[in-house]
């Protein structure tokens, strides 16, 4: 059996995608992934033991998220220079369309009541299922249901205006 530490460490690319779908950006998202596994291991007693430590990660995860949240809008917003300029030795040009379309995708999610953006989280970005959801935000299996439906109608209808945006653009030539 693996050690509560090695533990925690097979979580973390979970852990991670989960971050940055509630962040919007990884600066923010890997904060939050360092605050979650430093408040799990000093909170290790309080573990119990048969209970699924995925599921104990990222209600941590969540609520840590949820507190910065609230930080947040008293404080307003920051972005790290050096994400949006670290061109050098790419494809600058497609780099850049890739890293604004991921940008356009995140601010979308982001605009999703708090819920929604959770079971997005959960279910699209991470792959868990329903009934795996719906244990660890503590919410029936119906209601993960609703809101996921929900939200992908909200994503579908700026996806297809982003498209509409990206068909307007000349054709080169």
């Amino acid at each position: 059996m693996q050690t509560f530490r090695a533990q925690i460490v097979d979580m973390l690319p979970r852990l991670r995608r989960f971050a940055v779908t509630l962040c919007g950006n990884l600066a923010d998202a890997d904060d939050l992934l360092q605050a979650t596994v430093e408040k799990a291991l000093r909170r290790q007693e309080s573990y119990k033991t048969g209970l699924r430590l995925d599921s104990w990660l990222f209600k941590i995860m969540q609520n840590h998220w949820i507190d910065e949240k609230r930080k947040l809008s008293r404080r307003g917003v920051t972005v790290a220079i050096e994400e949006q300029y670290s061109l050098i030795g790419e494809n600058g040009v497609e780099t850049q369309e890739h890293r604004q379309a991921a940008q356009k995708l995140l601010a979308i999610v982001a605009t999703l009541p708090e819920p929604q953006q959770l079971v997005v989280a959960c279910v699209l970005v991470d792959g868990q299922t329903y009934e795996e959801t719906a244990a660890m935000l503590d919410i029936p299996v119906g209601t993960v249901m609703s809101r996921l439906f929900r939200a992908r109608k909200t994503l579908q209808g700026f996806a297809g205006a982003f498209i509409g945006e990206q068909s307007e653009e000349p054709m080169p030539g």
